[in-house]
């Protein structure tokens, strides 16, 4: 029976022109890119190059491109400066009841912190009805999270 991969959303297969531009870091090159030694500068200059080469693809600066080790690390970082950064303004989170288990743990946490926070539901496909967002946010909204793809069921 042939094997059909559907779940590219959570992790993909390496395209072959990524594995060879990263080899060289992987043996000899290896170095930590916080380090002082020359494995190090040279970690550090690649991962430079990286960030300028993703920072020129979406148009962005190279200050704002930031390496992560996965969507946790990512999410809690974006909800957690996105909550920070306007909790003056107001208290209350909305999300979906799909979305990912980091983006619900990391607002958990928030709520015991004291922030508010509304889970939207989902339909039977998983698809939320923007219309129900519209109706929980107030004017101490501060942040909505709605995941664009579930690496669960495909929606």
């Amino acid at each position: 029976m042939k094997t059909v991969y559907m779940d590219n959303a959570s992790g993909a297969p390496v395209d072959k022109r990524v594995v060879e531009a990263m080899l060289p870091y992987f043996d000899p090159r290896v170095g930590n890119p916080a380090s002082l030694h020359e494995s190090g500068i040279e970690a550090r200059k690649a991962l430079g190059a990286a960030r300028e080469s993703v920072a020129a693809l979406i148009g962005a600066e190279d200050k704002e491109i930031i390496f992560t080790s996965g969507a946790t690390e990512s999410n809690n970082i974006a909800i957690r400066g996105a909550v920070q950064r306007k909790k003056k303004k107001g208290n209350h989170i909305i999300i979906s009841a799909m979305e990912h288990m980091s983006v619900v743990n990391t607002c958990k946490d928030l709520q015991r912190e004291g922030f508010e926070v509304t889970t939207v539901p989902v339909d039977r496909d998983g698809l939320v009805d923007p219309e129900r967002y519209a109706e929980e946010v107030t004017d101490q909204t501060i942040l909505v999270s709605c995941m664009y793809a579930n690496g669960e069921i495909g929606t």
